[in-house]
């Protein structure tokens, strides 16, 4: 059984009986959350998303996107999405780990050893277990989308090591995790908003932050911080997800056509993230970044013991979890 066919039965048996007697209208003209402009990958697969699953219930299931995150911020949307205010939306694993222990197991620095790696996992039984959690708390994943590789910049200096980080003032996202990992290698880390981090570099608030290669570009963070090394410590995945008061109106025909859509447009982000990708380095070195890669992530992998120490600590039942990513080729 695929892993969206488990999905589908899993999230079909927690709505014992209710996916089956409620009808479509229910269902029609679909609020979605995205926090990316209009041109970005996500937007143009959730656009592809919504259209094939219009286009395959006859109009029966309609709906809009609304971009550049105008429904509220993540951390909110992610709790409306769960409390079926918001149809269905896309969102980083990362911020979902507060309310849902088992997505937080992707934001482990280095537990992924690529992207590809990252999506056969998401695409198999690591995304089937993390799926199970998300169900219970009110979610149904439909697609695993691509981040690529999280990645520290800052205004100061190359890194290259882990004491390259000591004494740096790093933005993080707010996780415990983040937290952890830069203070681990001696840096003091600084959660804030994504929107506050151009200034804060600008002014010193901050040395750094830590992103992708298109939101380094993007944010023109390349500006401020001219130094960007490739340490890829985070290949946290999306989720394009639907809420499960959302879904258990479906009926049983709607729901297969809205995970199959949900999948092929996983399929079409992943490309379209590689090729902007490409393009964002090629922007950020013309722009006179001067990138680094890491010739050994060894110490930088061995100074993250205390974060999964701490994690295995307060998250016993997810071991088994952690160690299926951790050994798997």
């Amino acid at each position: 059984m695929t892993f969206f066919k488990k999905i589908n039965a899993v999230a079909a048996g927690a709505a014992l009986g209710v996916s089956l007697v409620a009808t479509a209208s229910g269902a029609t003209d679909l609020r979605g959350w995205n926090i990316h402009v209009d041109d970005y990958p996500v937007s143009i697969a959730m656009e592809s998303f919504m259209k094939e699953v219009t286009e395959k219930t006859g109009g029966a299931i309609t709906g809009k996107i609304y971009n550049n995150g105008v429904l509220g911020d993540q951390p909110d949307a992610i709790e409306q999405v769960r409390l079926g205010a918001i149809d269905f939306g896309e969102f980083s694993l990362g911020p979902m780990g507060q309310a849902i222990p088992e997505t937080n197991v992707v934001s482990l620095p280095f537990i992924f050893k690529s992207i590809p790696q990252m999506y056969k996992l998401m695409d198999g039984e690591v995304g089937e277990k993390i799926g199970e959690g998300m169900i219970a708390k009110g979610m149904v994943p439909l697609g695993w989308y691509d981040a690529g590789a999280r990645s520290f910049y800052n205004s100061q200096h190359p890194i290259n090591t882990p004491d390259d980080v000591k004494g740096l003032k790093i933005r993080v996202m707010s996780n415990d995790l983040f937290v952890m990992m830069v203070e681990a290698m001696k840096g003091n880390a600084t959660p804030m908003a994504f929107g506050e981090v151009y200034q804060s570099i600008k002014t010193g608030v901050v040395d750094g932050a830590e992103n992708n290669p298109p939101s380094y570009e993007s944010t023109n963070h390349f500006e401020v911080a001219k130094y960007y090394s490739l340490t890829e410590h985070l290949i946290i995945p999306e989720c394009l997800c639907m809420s499960k008061a959302t879904w258990d109106k479906l009926t049983p025909e709607q729901q297969t056509i809205v995970k199959d859509a949900g999948h092929a447009s996983a399929l079409l982000q992943r490309e379209l993230w590689q090729a902007r990708e490409a393009a964002s380095m090629e922007k950020v070195k013309a722009g006179g970044t001067e990138v680094n890669t890491i010739a050994d992530k060894a110490p930088f992998q061995a100074a993250m013991a205390p974060v999964y120490d701490k994690f295995i600590a307060d998250n016993p039942a997810l071991t088994d979890l952690v160690n299926m990513i951790r050994n798997a080729d």
